[in-house]
C-alpha cells in the first residue's frame, strides 16, 4: 500500500515532536512514523533505573511543552521524563505511527519515495529525525572476551542488582561511563574503569549551574564552523551528574573512593584485556577542560561587570596522578564478572541514497537543509550548534526548519 503526505518526519524523538507541533501551528499536513511501539523509547529503555537528565529542568524548552513546573532546577527522573514525552504527544495530539521503521529513501522528480517496514509512503518533503546515537560502538576486539564474562552496552544497563556477582569493568570515562561507575561502587561493587579524553566541569560555579553558564557565556551557540576540526562535532559530551539534586563526578575522586583507573583500552583476549599507557594524559586533559571553562566563565563576569557569588575554590585533585600506570589487566585474578562498554554509539545513514554525505558519514547540510530539495536533517549533534541536539536547543533549530519547508 502506498500513502502520499505532503511531509513525512522518520524519527520520533525529541526532534521529530518538536517539529511536528510547530507544523500543526502552521496548518502543514505531516505525519511521524517511529519504529518503537511507544513515544520515549529511547529514555524508556536505554536508560538505567536512576537516571536523572543531566541538564536542570528549566533547559526543557521544547516548542509548546516549554518547563513551568515546580523544580525548575531540579533533574527529572527517567520515569518523568518519560511521562513528559508521552503527555507531550497526547496533549497536542501530534500525527505519529509506532512500529514503522524505514528502510530505504529515494526521489522521482519533487516526489520522495520511503520503503517502510509496513508500507510506502510518498512524500514532497522528507525530515530525518533519527539522531546519531543508533547502534552500540563496540570494538571487534570485544569478541575475543570468554563467554563466561558478561558484556553489556550503558544502554542496556538498568541496576547494580541485575549484574552477576563480581567486579566489573566500565570501558569509557564519559558522561554515561562515570554515572554508571559512581553507581556501582557506592553500592559496594569493585570497580575498573578505562579512561579516555572526556571533558570535566563543574555542577555548579559562582552560584550558577554549569548549564546555565554555559548558555550565558556563549558556548552552547559555537557552531559547527567554529570547531577545530569537522570530527570535533562528536566529541564526548562532559562528565556530570544531576542524580542527588546533581553535584560534580571528578576521576580523581573516583580513586579516593576505591576505583581502579587505566588508560583507553587497547585490545582484548580471553580473560585479560590491554591498555594504552595514556591514563595520566587522559586526566590531564580532563582536568585543563575543568580549567579552561571556569576562566572562560571568569572572564566573561569580569568583561561584563556581572554581579555573582564570589569565586568558588575548586579543589585541585590530583589522586588520579598516584596510581602506578598498568596496561594489562587479569579480569579472572580480579573476579571481574561483568564489562560494560559506555564508549558511544555509531551512526548508519546506508538506506538513503543520496550523495550529501561527508567522509565521516555525516549529513552534509545548512542548519538542516540538504543540497536535496525537500530533504531534510534534524536533531543532530552539531547540527547547527552545541546545543542542536539537546532540549534546550531542539526548539530553535526545529522552527527555523519549519520555516523553511514553508518557504520551498
Amino acid at each position: 500500500m502506498t500513502e502520499t503526505i505532503n511531509t513525512l518526519i522518520i524519527g520520533g524523538g525529541q526532534a521529530g515532536l518538536a517539529l511536528s507541533y510547530l507544523l500543526l501551528q502552521k496548518g502543514h499536513p505531516h505525519l511521524i512514523i517511529e519504529q518503537a511501539a511507544q513515544p520515549a523509547e529511547a529514555w524508556r529503555k536505554q536508560r538505567w533505573d536512576t537516571f536523572t537528565f543531566v541538564t536542570p529542568n528549566w533547559s526543557i524548552q521544547m516548542p509548546g511543552g516549554e518547563y513551568d513546573g515546580p523544580d525548575p532546577d531540579g533533574f527529572l527522573p527517567r520515569g518523568e521524563i518519560v511521562a513528559y514525552f508521552e503527555n507531550y504527544v497526547r496533549r497536542h495530539n501530534l500525527p505519529i505511527r509506532y512500529n514503522v521503521r524505514a528502510t530505504g529513501l529515494g526521489k522521482t522528480d519533487d516526489t520522495f519515495r520511503v520503503e517502510t517496514t509496513t508500507d510506502t509512503f510518498e512524500a514532497k518533503n522528507v525530515v530525518i529525525a533519527t539522531g546519531l546515537f543508533q547502534k552500540p560502538k563496540l570494538p571487534a576486539f570485544s569478541k575475543n572476551i570468554a563467554p563466561s564474562i558478561r558484556q553489556l552496552h550503558s544502554g542496556e544497563y538498568r541496576n547494580s542488582a541485575a549484574l552477576a556477582p563480581g567486579a566489573v569493568l566500565v570501558i569509557g570515562s564519559g558522561q554515561s561511563g562515570c554515572q554508571i561507575a559512581e553507581e556501582l561502587y557506592q553500592s559496594g561493587r569493585k570497580v575498573f574503569m578505562s579512561t579516555g579524553k572526556a571533558p570535566r566541569v563543574p555542577r555548579r560555579y559562582r552560584g550558577k549551574d554549569i548549564v546555565a553558564w554555559l548558555d550565558l557565556i556563549g558556548f552552547l551557540s559555537v557552531t559547527a564552523d567554529q570547531l577545530p576540526s569537522p570530527r570535533a562535532k562528536f566529541a564526548a559530551n562532559p562528565q556530570a551528574t544531576g542524580k542527588d539534586g546533581g553535584h560534580d563526578i571528578n576521576l580523581h575522586q573516583f580513586v579516593r573512593d576505591g576505583v581502579n583507573l587505566f588508560g583507553h583500552i587497547r585490545d582484548a583476549s580471553e580473560t585479560r584485556v590491554s591498555f594504552a599507557p595514556d591514563l595520566y594524559e587522559n586526566l590531564k586533559s580532563n582536568d585543563n577542560s575543568e580549567r579552561e571553562i571556569v576562566k572562560m566563565i571568569d572572564d566573561y563576569i569580569i568583561r561584563t561587570g556581572l554581579t555573582v557569588s564570589p569565586e568558588t575554590h575548586l579543589e585541585p585533585l590530583t589522586d588520579g596522578y598516584q596510581v602506578p600506570l598498568a596496561t594489562e589487566l587479569d579480569l579472572g585474578a580480579h573476579n571481574i564478572t561483568t564489562i560494560i562498554w559506555s564508549n558511544g554509539y555509531t551512526f548508519d545513514f546506508s538506506w538513503l541514497s543520496f550523495p550529501i554525505f561527508d567522509q565521516e558519514g555525516y549529513p552534509v547540510q545548512t542548519r538542516g537543509v540538504t543540497a536535496v530539495r525537500g530533504l531534510y536533517f534534524l536533531g543532530l549533534h552539531f547540527l547547527h550548534n552545541r546545543k542542536s541536539a539537546t532540549l534546550l536547543g531542539i526548539g530553535e533549530d526545529a522552527t527555523y526548519l519549519a520555516e523553511q519547508m514553508e518557504k520551498s
